[in-house]
């Protein structure tokens, strides 16, 4: 009887903690937001995470009253300002703008400080950016075929850059590496800022690049765009032919960006954050800032986010380990 008595009080005393939790939890969300919001680029200023987390976040500041302030946080393949973000507070004010690399990560990384699909509320999908191709133009390669026989006749001495070990670019140079027996040599970079600067320059040959902080640099002549990495040709670049048109079979890598909160964010929150930022991104203003950059606007729910992670972290796992990808 007495264990009987003590298991109800237990219940009773839990059902209490949850009640006021839950109490908590709604009023922290009726309050929200009551001051500046962060959210956490994991890449330095310049890049399409930037660019996009910034058009987001202006728009978002208007749509809440308070101000969204971006912050790069840089390093690992995107992983430090991910594992940030993961160790935040989950009071709605710590965000993350996160990306396809995050769900490559675990694949290629032995151990991260944080669990991507577990860690994380996943808010929405912002965008999708095809990847692209480019040579600096003063590379001798007009097209895929030629490069293909340049990078052949100078084994080792070409290089293509990267955001860093782990991401999607380093994954797809992996893969044109081995769809062409070829050696490339692997620069990884922390961002797309200092990749795009040392490509400019000459000091790299080629990148696999998002669309957005190239697009410039192919309209000016300064970047040759050969081919992009989706199955299906860019809006922004409609002459640019795909890979597989290029001759190259099996590629069709894009880079997605997508908002996280800590997991133990209130449910009420994630729904709150969800129903603005897909109220933003589907603005006539915001898409039309996303053609711009060469980037097609999604807003999806959260339930499809997390399935959209679950799905590309199962399929990522499987390429890098058939591209044999590899952190030096």
């Amino acid at each position: 009887m007495n264990d009987i008595h003590t298991l109800t009080r237990r219940r009773l005393v839990q059902a209490a903690a949850l009640a006021v939790a839950m109490a908590g939890s709604s009023a922290m969300a009726q309050a929200w937001p009551n001051k500046p919001i962060s959210l956490i680029v994991p890449f330095p200023a310049g890049g399409t995470t930037d660019v996009l987390a910034r058009a987001l976040g202006e728009k978002l500041a208007q749509s809440l009253g308070q101000p969204v302030i971006v912050e790069n946080k840089p390093g690992a393949g995107a992983t430090l300002g991910a594992d940030f973000v993961a160790k935040a507070r989950p009071d709605g004010y710590t965000l993350l703008m996160g990306a396809v690399h995050h769900t490559i990560a675990p694949s290629v990384y032995k151990k991260l400080p944080y669990d991507f699909q577990k860690d994380f509320a996943p808010i929405t999908t912002v965008a999708l950016v095809p990847n692209v191709l480019v040579v600096n133009a003063a590379t001798p390669a007009k097209n895929v075929a030629e490069l293909v026989a340049l990078a052949k006749a100078q084994p080792g001495k070409l290089t293509y850059g990267s955001n860093g070990n782990g991401t999607a670019q380093h994954l797809i140079g992996t893969q044109f590496e081995n769809a062409t027996g070829t050696e490339v040599i692997h620069i990884p970079y922390k961002g797309s800022g200092p990749l795009a600067t040392d490509l400019l320059g000459g000091q790299i040959t080629m990148s696999f690049d998002t669309v957005t902080p190239v697009l410039q640099h192919i309209k000016s002549g300064k970047l040759r765009a050969l081919a992009v990495t989706t199955n299906k040709r860019s809006s922004a670049l409609p002459d640019v032919p795909t890979l597989e048109e290029a001759g190259l079979k099996g590629f069709n890598i894009g880079t997605w960006f997508g908002v996280l909160a800590p997991v133990a964010t209130p449910k009420e929150l994630v729904s709150r954050l969800n129903a603005e930022m897909v109220k933003v991104i589907q603005s006539p203003d915001f898409r039309k800032r996303m053609d711009e950059i060469g980037a097609e606007p999604i807003g999806n729910s959260t339930d499809q986010m997390g399935q959209q992670i679950k799905g590309e972290t199962e399929k990522f796992a499987k390429l890098v380990k058939d591209a044999k990808v590899t952190i030096e």
